[in-house]
């Protein structure tokens, strides 16, 4: 397979719109990345500058050492599967999927087999004679990811595949691209705006925002230790809640919003971190899973005593969604998990407390993490 470099790639279109600012990534030999972001960030022109789609503006993109800004698509030794399929209706699924192996010449006997084994390790000999009408989304999907698999490429490519799928069956085309990524051990990138879909899929994410890099990390760190304050709400769901405030200090030094006060614990470096944001604004961030009902949380050392009011509850089987406000501050709204087993009431008051090792500060003016 490839490892892909993109050493300050640059994308800009007429009238001087800059659709990519300067992206440093690198996507090593066998691993599975992932790009991720709102609509517009620019992932989409990412993948297809990768593909040779997108003129380069600037920059270098590498494969395995060797810089392919002005090959053609057909000579990067890549394979696209699209977000529509991009499938021919006239043709069989057998057709479809040996069409690429056709226009390179490859003997017959060569494609038959190369079509053949990748209909078999994708569920798909039995529909060799159909054509795309007359098969689900799904098998019309795995059809696309077959026509790129007898390819053999260096890297594989994906737009939002799954992005024109039900909830159940994006569910299960995630573990078939991802199972099948584990069997070939492929170079694979893959665009999604659905952060769930990047988190279980990645071994690294890429998180952009208005075509610029934001962090490029695995996605258990993007999640605990994000670098700035859109990363930290863009990543997990329910997303971080974030309360504007200010550090002060007096007989100790301690995060302040409204009717929410609690002291930074001694035992923790950020104090060191903190102390030149005395009285200056701050965002704080904290995760719903790990927010915790004083009154049942054993187990793990949490800040203070900050008093809630539950506004809604959304159970969702074996835990639950709590919306609630702080006193005082009913025009904003945050959120807790909790085990379904604590069952809270409309307006109902309770204590809860913070992690105290997954407290989370923000510089109030570069939202950078103050870390």
């Amino acid at each position: 397979m490839a490892t892909v470099q993109l050493n300050q790639l640059k994308k800009v279109y007429d009238k001087d719109v800059v659709a990519i600012k300067g992206a440093d990534v690198t996507i090593n030999d066998k691993e599975f990345v992932v790009l991720v972001g709102p609509s517009g960030c620019g992932k989409s022109t990412l993948l297809r500058m990768i593909a040779g789609l997108e003129e380069i503006s600037g920059g270098d993109l590498m494969i395995d050492g060797d810089r392919v800004n002005d090959l053609s698509p057909k000579d990067r030794d890549i394979a696209m599967v699209f977000q529509n399929y991009a499938l021919y209706p006239h043709m069989t699924v057998f057709e479809n999927m040996a069409f690429g192996l056709k226009l390179r010449k490859y003997p017959k006997a060569e494609i038959k087999a190369r079509v053949e084994e990748a209909a078999g390790f994708l569920g798909l000999t039995e529909y060799l004679e159909r054509r795309p009408k007359e098969m689900s989304g799904g098998q019309r999907q795995r059809v696309a990811i077959g026509r790129a698999l007898v390819r053999q490429p260096k890297v594989f490519l994906f737009d939002e595949p799954l992005s024109n799928l039900d909830a159940k069956l994006r569910v299960q085309m995630r573990i078939e691209i991802k199972r099948l990524h584990q069997q070939l051990q492929a170079t694979m990138i893959y665009v999604t705006h659905d952060q769930i879909e990047a988190m279980t899929m990645g071994d690294k994410i890429v998180v952009l925002k208005d075509g610029v890099v934001q962090q490029v990390d695995s996605p258990m760190n993007l999640f605990n230790n994000p670098s700035n304050k859109f990363v930290a709400g863009f990543i997990g769901s329910p997303s971080m809640n974030f309360l504007n405030g200010t550090i002060e200090q007096g007989n100790e030094l301690k995060f302040v919003a409204g009717s929410v006060s609690f002291g930074i614990p001694n035992e923790l470096q950020l104090r060191e971190k903190l102390s030149p944001f005395v009285g200056k604004p701050v965002t704080f961030g904290f995760r719903p899973e790990y927010l915790y009902d004083k009154s049942t949380e054993r187990q793990v050392q949490l800040s203070v005593d900050m008093n809630i009011t539950i506004d809604v509850t959304e159970p969702i089987g074996s835990e639950a969604f709590n919306y609630f406000h702080f006193a005082g501050m009913e025009d904003q709204t945050y959120c807790f998990r909790s085990s379904s087993a604590n069952q809270y009431q409309s307006g109902q008051k309770v204590e809860v407390g913070i992690d105290i090792n997954r407290l989370r500060f923000f510089d109030g003016e570069t939202e950078a993490r103050i870390a």
